[in-house]
């Protein structure tokens, strides 16, 4: 099978996925620690962006935040609670277990009546987020050998072992995604393709009657993603209690797969999705845009804050903001129906050109 197919049973599987799996996943007793588990700061720096985007489009009533991948609530807890009553959140989730929890968390904060019911396809004005989704997409991984492309698929050795096998490649749309985007691999040089971007940017925009789609995520243009000497041999990687290898065949379902974003194949398939970009920028920048460094002084000068609270906070900001770890994501904000002059404090410091726009 391809690889993209293995990657969709490793991840979603009903009977055996590792997103659908009923053990510690996401977070500090899981494999791994996203943005919102590391502190509720971001969820209100996020909260801030959302609060723009209502304010630019005249605070319409229902305003709607639909949050892709929302796990157990992480980033929705201190989102709604900085916001003001008018705006609204739905959840997109996988698996309805993390969907139970993310709503016994609400109405443990007192936030049970801020949801909205937002049927499958019913239109809204609003936000939709997805904050580190787009990596867990599946990928074609693919090579080129003797000047051709191949794709690299799986097959079952006697023993009964996963094993990595050239192929064919599966469909022309690998080929003409490198072509779209002016990516020419060099001999041998590995490298995974999202197909499914297209799909899941059509699909999560087709409701945003007008509003923002945020994304963010790790990665970079295509430019700087299939490098062929950053990148001869891909980014795919595994991840499994906070450890990281490059074989995705050693805990399938117990592990989590990820690859780089390709922003390029983001920013051409909202575009083809009738959506408008609106600004690309780093995680940091977007951060301090929005008064990351106001707050942290807020909470320092609070007399109810504890030096163990403050360490905490100051540990995570490093993290959130460092260029060598969380504070290279992609930030991207694309518009429906968005105002010309309209301003956003998340894009207060955006990069000025997709020749800028690198990332690791």
């Amino acid at each position: 099978m391809s690889f993209a197919r293995f990657m969709h049973l490793a991840l979603y599987d009903p009977e055996g996925g590792y997103y659908r799996s009923a053990d510690a996943k996401p977070g500090r007793g899981g494999d791994f620690v996203t943005a919102p588990e590391l502190h509720p700061i971001f969820g209100e720096m996020v909260a801030r962006a959302v609060e723009d985007a209502w304010e630019a489009l005249g605070r319409p009533d229902p305003f709607v935040v639909q949050e892709h991948g929302a796990g157990e609530g992480a980033l929705a807890v201190p989102l709604l609670d900085a916001l003001p009553p008018a705006i609204r959140y739905a959840a997109v989730e996988v698996d309805d277990r993390r969907l139970g929890t993310l709503h016994r968390r609400l109405a443990e904060a007192g936030l049970a009546d801020r949801t909205a019911d937002v049927t499958a396809g019913e239109p809204f004005d609003g936000v939709v987020i997805a904050n580190e989704v787009l990596d867990a997409l599946p990928v074609h991984r693919v090579r080129r050998r003797d000047g051709m492309l191949r794709e690299l698929a799986v097959n079952v050795a006697p023993d009964g072992a996963f094993v990595e096998v050239e192929i064919e490649p599966t469909t022309s749309a690998l080929d003409e995604r490198l072509a779209a985007e002016g990516v020419d691999l060099v001999e041998g040089q590995r490298a995974e393709i999202a197909l499914a971007v297209d799909d899941w940017v059509a699909r999560a925009a087709a409701p945003l009657r007008r509003g923002l789609l945020l994304v963010i995520d790790y990665g970079a243009i295509a430019a700087e993603l299939y490098d062929a000497v950053r990148r001869r041999d891909g980014t795919l990687r595994a991840y499994v209690r906070h450890q990281v290898s490059d074989d995705p065949y050693r805990f399938v379902g117990r592990q989590d797969l990820t690859a780089h974003v390709d922003v390029t194949a983001v920013e051409r398939a909202a575009t083809r999705a009738g959506l408008t970009t609106v600004g690309i920028t780093t995680q940091s920048e977007a951060l301090m845009g929005l008064g990351v460094e106001d707050r942290l002084r807020e909470i320092q000068s609070d007399p109810e804050t504890t030096f163990v609270d403050y360490t905490l906070l100051r540990s995570s900001l490093m993290r959130l903001l460092d260029p060598a770890a969380m504070g290279r994501f992609r930030v991207m904000v694309f518009g429906r129906a968005w105002p010309d002059a309209a301003t956003l404090r998340l894009l207060r410091y955006r990069l000025p050109s997709r020749g800028d726009a690198t990332g690791d």
